[in-house]
């Protein structure tokens, strides 16, 4: 199920964040009821993924000791798992609000159809991937019926395009390290050349904070905060995405670098001072 991963979903909160919800008791519970919901998804997406790449996975340095593919874990127990997990959250879902079950619907055939099929296709497998993410952002207003802010689904979209084809480059870089054929271990590799990815993570970079810019400083974002401050919690971002490029491009290790900047102190530390700034900004100035 992989809890680590889990932290992902936390793009569900963010409508509640940002709608100057946060101290509702409410409408916390009831994006915490999706979080959790979608939570359940992934764990579901992950053990399903995991029985269909079992074969593969054996061969790669680290994904062989997932539990499927280590054989610490049968098949059929983890399909049946999958099964029930993806139920109980459907249903959660369905119990907050009918949009927020078709979004959560939504995300669990993206995912489907990503472990599928889309995976094995460049450049589709990374748009599938943050699909994803702007579905939990688009939940998350579901659940606690609030219109999700446009610039808040194009930073969402265009930071998780860059976090996917910098996993993608590092992937490539620890093929060519290990002296092996990157395909043996994704098949959509075939299609990606590192160079073409830190152009593609270059361009997503400054894509992603020049919205992030825009959006502290729109009219809307303004009269609704009733404060030009968000502005000071640009520097962490640019912190945020330096620090993942270089874990990406320039670190090695069998750890994929959304798995690395998890455990990466410098890293989390400045997403703690981002979140800390932003909640204060919005809900401690005056």
């Amino acid at each position: 199920m992989r809890p680590r991963q889990w932290v992902k979903n936390l793009f569900v909160a963010a409508p509640l964040v940002f709608s100057k919800n946060l101290t509702d008791l409410a409408l916390a519970g009831r994006a915490g009821l999706a979080v959790l919901g979608f939570c359940l998804l992934s764990g579901a997406v992950y053990a399903f993924n995991d029985v269909r790449d079992a074969e593969g996975d054996r061969h790669h340095p680290s994904k062989r000791r997932r539990p499927i593919a280590s054989g610490a874990l049968g098949e059929r127990t983890a399909l049946v798992a999958a099964g029930l997990m993806a139920a109980v959250a459907l249903a959660a879902c369905a119990s907050l609000s009918w949009p927020l079950l078709a979004v959560a619907a939504g995300y669990l055939a993206n995912n489907l159809a990503y472990s599928l099929a889309l995976k094995r296709v460049a450049f589709v497998d990374v748009t599938m991937i943050a699909v994803g993410f702007l579905l939990r952002v688009m939940a998350g207003g579901f659940a606690i019926d609030v219109p999700v802010s446009p610039w808040l689904l194009a930073c969402t979209g265009l930071l998780a395009s860059m976090l996917g084809f910098g996993k993608r480059a590092h992937e490539l870089l620890q093929a060519e390290a290990a002296e092996i054929d990157a395909r043996t271990t994704r098949a959509s590799l075939a299609g990606y050349r590192v160079r073409h990815l830190r152009w593609a993570m270059t361009l997503l970079a400054v894509a992603t904070s020049a919205a992030y810019a825009l959006y502290t400083q729109d009219h809307h974002t303004v009269r609704f905060f009733g404060t030009r401050s968000l502005v000071f919690t640009l520097p962490f971002c640019l912190l945020g995405i330096a620090r993942f490029s270089q874990i990406a491009l320039w670190r090695g290790g069998d750890d994929s670098p959304t798995d690395a900047i998890l455990r990466d102190p410098a890293f989390l530390l400045n997403l703690a001072a981002w979140a800390a700034t932003v909640v204060f900004i919005i809900y401690g100035a005056r």
